[in-house]
């Protein structure tokens, strides 16, 4: 097991706040909320809590992504949004470099994932039992050796992402989990960033859209 050491700085980077919600940016290497084990405390949540005492997480991203998280403030603006992410109401765009380059410019991965318990939390496709899982995904660049792709996952599941990537064979560089021991050390981390949030804010209404850049990991040369 790798042992827990996430990034103190920034220790919390808001990208939003108001009296219903926060969205803030996650970096890689930091529970979103904290482990079991008491060496695993530090998360994002806990760090939220220490300034907004009411929030309370809705979704979660693996501990090696990055980008952005929305918590509720409350309750009940808490059943608001978790509500506006089982019925697939919220707009998620993430961003990942790959091994490799896909022929095509576009395409989805249909594939259903189930725990793979004896090596969780790892996951794996399965046909029996497994739960149905969607992601499209957009060639942004590609050199032939690597490549930026858009993913937008349509359903949720756990490592999602990247159990797709993989089945597509093309892992995500820096994948401690399933990418191969040469994509693995392509990069020092899961180069995998949720870049774009989309939804109607429970309490005032309006669309509410939130961007955050990946980081020079994730930029592609340009000549």
């Amino acid at each position: 097991m790798r042992p827990y050491t996430p990034p103190a700085h920034p220790f919390l980077d808001v990208v939003y706040s108001d009296a219903q919600l926060l969205v803030l940016d996650k970096p890689s290497g930091l529970l979103t909320v904290p482990g079991r084990d008491p060496s695993h405390k530090d998360s994002l949540a806990s760090r939220a809590q220490q300034d907004y005492p009411d929030a309370l997480i809705v979704h979660r991203l693996d501990m090696d992504t990055s980008g952005l998280v929305v918590m509720a403030r409350g309750a009940e603006i808490h059943r608001q949004l978790s509500g506006l992410f089982q019925n697939r109401r919220v707009e998620k765009r993430y961003v990942a470099r790959v091994w490799g380059e896909p022929g095509q410019d576009e395409g989805e991965v249909d594939l259903p994932l189930i725990c793979d318990w004896p090596n969780r939390p790892r996951q794996k496709v399965c046909f029996d039992s497994g739960k149905a899982s969607l992601t499209r995904w957009r060639k942004l660049a590609g050199d032939g050796q690597t490549a930026l792709l858009e993913l937008l996952p349509v359903t949720g599941r756990s490592h999602q992402l990247r159990v797709h990537m993989q089945a597509m064979g093309h892992p995500i560089l820096g994948d401690p989990f399933y990418a191969h021991p040469e994509a693995q050390g392509a990069a020092s981390r899961l180069l995998l960033h949720a870049q774009e949030l989309g939804f109607e804010h429970p309490a005032l209404g309006h669309p509410m859209h939130f961007f955050c850049d990946a980081g020079p990991a994730f930029e592609w040369p340009t000549e």
